[in-house]
């Protein structure tokens, strides 16, 4: 439960460095990468952070996932900013699982400010061999997952009358390639169902944003089936024979950026000055977004 109370936005900016201070914030894929680099840059900025990851691999992503340990190393870190922070296991895909834990967060810091839905995977393979399990473990997590999320913290940010819901998409949200289309429809759709629940949330203050991030350096990228991808004509590609290809993706010849500017992205919809801010997407992309339709 709530025990704070409404909050009305404040006239003047607050201070940057603790403007969020007494808030709290859910954010899920918390063990590494984008997720754990939002988790320590709002803490940076005040908020008390609760955080979630699957904790276990699927057979249907080719690389690695977060693991219980790494959960833990973002729990440190968020902590060493002298925040405190919450983290548990918790498989997105799991409707209940997710009310629960938002539920206990809520409980635990007194309420909820922020929602974060960042867990995502992604699956390779072509329409001509993938399987149901394919499709449905990137769909789950990627697009189900960030409603589960959203629906979870929903009732919180609402009764609080202040709030901001941020779900991660893609630059393949609004775009393609093959080879990837439940990751490509997955983050399509979580760029409408953030646009759907900015409407219905806008007259709480709650605001819902997309963030379209390009080629982020995680081990969603760093992998040997995406580099097999990239270049099928090596026998074992690195990252240096991928870096050309993955630079085309982008339009500023970098082939990829860091998670801590996607993180500055979050920090922005989450700041004062993005109060109006709802229902947009917010392109991270090294300019991939300029070749898009307007």
């Amino acid at each position: 439960m709530d025990t704070r109370g409404p909050v009305v936005e404040p006239d003047a900016r607050p201070d940057p460095a603790r403007e969020l201070a007494g808030r709290v914030a859910v954010i899920t894929g918390g063990a590494r990468g984008q997720g754990r680099s939002h988790a320590v840059t709002l803490a940076r900025m005040g908020a008390d952070i609760a955080i979630t990851d699957l904790g276990h691999d699927l057979g249907t992503v080719a690389y690695p996932l977060g693991t219980a340990d790494e959960l833990a190393e973002t729990v440190r870190l968020v902590e060493a900013e002298g925040r405190r922070c919450i983290a548990s296991l918790v498989d997105v895909r799991d409707l209940g699982a997710m009310i629960s834990f938002v539920d206990e967060v809520a409980a635990e810091f007194g309420g909820l400010d922020i929602a974060v839905a960042n867990a995502g995977v992604s699956s390779l393979g072509s329409i001509m061999s993938m399987t149901a399990s394919d499709w449905s473990e990137t769909v789950e997590t990627n697009l189900t997952g960030v409603f589960n999320t959203l629906r979870s913290a929903a009732p919180h940010l609402r009764r609080r009358r202040w709030g901001r819901m941020i779900g991660i998409s893609s630059m393949m949200g609004r775009s393609s390639n093959p080879g990837i289309a439940a990751y490509t429809a997955s983050k399509w759709g979580v760029i409408g169902l953030c646009k759907s629940v900015a409407q219905e949330m806008a007259h709480f203050s709650v605001t819902v944003n997309a963030i379209a991030p390009g080629n982020i350096s995680t081990p969603m990228i760093h992998n040997p089936a995406l580099y097999q991808l990239m270049r099928p004509d090596l026998e074992d590609p690195g990252p240096d024979d991928v870096a050309a290809p993955m630079t085309g993706l982008h339009v500023q010849p970098v082939p990829w950026l860091e998670p801590d500017e996607v993180s500055a992205a979050v920090a922005y919809l989450c700041s004062h000055g993005a109060r109006h801010v709802t229902g947009t997407v917010l392109n991270v992309d090294a300019g991939a977004s300029a070749r898009f339709t307007g």
